[in-house]
């Protein structure tokens, strides 16, 4: 059995939930596992036993017994893989949109990792156990072109790049409404939300840079189709970004989420270019993915309805 103990302060903790405080100190374990610990009395805060909507105060102690089980062998599954390219060194993929790219404790199976151990099972040798060459990622329901390296030679010197902001990085979203300019940046610092530690804010206690540019490809009536540009790399920089702008991408649920007459397939946020330094042969190299086609339907939806108007 293992006992942590955690403080809360002014700068971590203070008005967030319980369950959701712990969720971000013990990364091996899942909210609901948390949960579960809490209502089996394993949680108490200042000595006592609170529930998981309990809201922390400066001062308090939070205390909490758990059991780790034994982590499940990371195995390759036959799931199918769109490689864009492939060498020694690296591998360039096409991601859906629905598949999480590595291991955690909500996703076990199905993920990019499991798809890319089964084709590549030299990859295990590679960075972490759970996430072996994985240098960057995209979010769940985010599509489009990834670099995953294949060499500790790779692996390292992505990594450096990615670090370095060397990488180059372009998407393509649609959004609601008209941007304020044809070409601009958004460059509100990003952290965890006070109130909600999942999601990710501009009100935060702990900002972090984060910078985002983008123009404007086409305008469509009540949208607007933008290339988009991130240089920094924080978690959900692109859909905070702008849903905080007031022009949130299409099918956005977490953070924009907006009612339609026009049914919309998913989240409109596709990676379209990556562009790096190969780490053999030393030169720039460029991997494009084209938008999927249900995204380009959509699109094509949009732009025959505000031709006809």
């Amino acid at each position: 059995m293992l006992k942590r103990e955690f403080l809360v302060t002014s700068f971590s903790g203070t008005n967030q939930r319980l369950d959701i405080f712990l969720s971000e100190k013990i990364k091996e374990l899942s909210r609901s596992q948390l949960q579960k610990a809490i209502e089996e009395e394993k949680v108490r805060v200042n000595s006592a036993l609170r529930r998981s909507s309990y809201r922390l105060k400066e001062g308090d102690t939070v205390e909490i017994e758990f059991r780790l089980k034994e982590p499940e062998k990371v195995e390759g599954e036959d799931i199918p893989l769109e490689i864009i390219y492939s060498d020694n060194h690296l591998v360039v993929v096409n991601k859906p949109s629905g598949m999480v790219v590595h291991l955690g404790a909500r996703n076990r199976r199905g993920t990019l990792v499991n798809a890319l151990l089964y084709h590549f099972p030299g990859l295990k040798k590679i960075g972490a156990e759970e996430r072996p060459g994985i240098v960057h990622r995209l979010d769940k329901e985010t599509s489009g072109v990834m670099v995953v390296a294949k060499s500790l030679r790779a692996y390292k010197e992505l990594q450096r790049q990615f670090k370095k902001r060397e990488v180059k990085k372009v998407y393509l979203g649609l959004v609601w409404g008209r941007m304020p300019e044809k070409e601009g940046k958004i460059d509100w610092p990003l952290g965890r939300h006070l109130k909600h530690g999942e999601r990710i804010s501009v009100s935060t206690k702990k900002p972090r840079p984060a910078e985002t540019r983008y123009s404007v490809q086409e305008e469509l009536g009540n949208f607007t189709l933008l290339e988009i540009k991130p240089v920094t790399g924080r978690t959900h920089q692109i859909r905070v970004h702008l849903a905080t702008s007031g022009h949130p991408l299409v099918g956005d649920l977490r953070y924009g989420c907006r009612k339609s007459k026009i049914k919309y397939p998913r989240l409109f946020l596709h990676a379209s270019h990556l562009s790096f330094i190969h780490p053999d042969k030393g030169e720039r190299v460029e991997y494009f993915s084209p938008l999927p086609e249900d995204l380009e339907e959509f699109l094509e939806t949009i732009q025959k309805r505000v031709s006809s108007q």
